[in-house]
């Protein structure tokens, strides 16, 4: 099991429902007035953002790294794949990387993900992001948390240091014999400053505007355009 599966197997446990729905409206209202046809999710996860966008008429695709998110995407009927950006065919009017999923990112990694995410936009196209600040890493993020229900217990410990920020998950999930299997893994996730997407070659920064979605000024959404 991948790390990333880890999360997915986590995810509910993590109370962030509400946050990811806000996400969603933000979203869903930077695009409204783009004439968007067809949309790209990299790092869908489940499939929520593109069922919102499907009932607005637009055609999506979602790729994720996540083999049991993409496995929920299917089982709904989604276009969904298991594979990297750089591997999805044709180009789309717009491109969405909804919560954290840039921060997934180390800053090299990072230049040749958007280099990729600009290959995958039509000429007029529209790349959306959201980031954590370092605040939103310092002072939301860092810390411990557990949440449990009858059959399983998670542990969250989350530490910002040398502008990364280690989250060790630990899962508990009840066996049929009363017994537990223990999941534990490590996500890293990196911060980065405003000025690394201010001179990328093939995507021009157009807009970015300070957001709160735990916690005042803990996010920031970033807006494209193909150059």
């Amino acid at each position: 099991m991948t790390n990333l599966d880890l999360y997915a197997k986590a995810e509910h446990l993590l109370g962030i429902e509400e946050a990811t729905e806000a996400l969603y409206d933000l979203y869903r209202s930077e695009l409204e007035d783009k004439e968007v046809k067809t949309l790209l999710d990299v790092g869908c996860g489940r499939g929520g953002f593109m069922r919102r966008m499907i009932s607005d008429g637009v055609t999506c695709k979602g790729v994720d790294l996540s083999l049991v998110m993409i496995k929920e995407c299917k089982e709904q009927g989604l276009d969904a794949e298991c594979i990297d950006v750089a591997k999805v065919d044709g180009q789309y009017d717009a491109v969405v990387c909804i919560f954290d999923v840039l921060n997934f990112l180390n800053q090299e990694e990072l230049i040749r993900f958007l280099d990729a995410i600009s290959q995958k936009l039509n000429d007029n196209g529209i790349f959306i992001a959201d980031i954590n600040t370092r605040y939103g890493f310092s002072d939301v993020a860092d810390g411990t948390m557990s949440s449990e229900n009858e059959k399983e217990f998670l542990s969250v410990d989350a530490i910002f240091e040398n502008e990364k920020l280690a989250t060790k998950f630990t899962l508990f999930e009840k066996n049929e014999d009363e017994s537990y299997t223990k999941y534990q893994d490590t996500i890293i996730q990196y911060f980065h400053k405003i000025n690394i997407f201010q001179k990328l070659k093939n995507l021009k920064l157009i807009e970015k505007q300070n957001f709160s979605l735990y916690d005042t000024g803990d996010k920031t959404l970033l807006i494209f355009k193909k150059k």
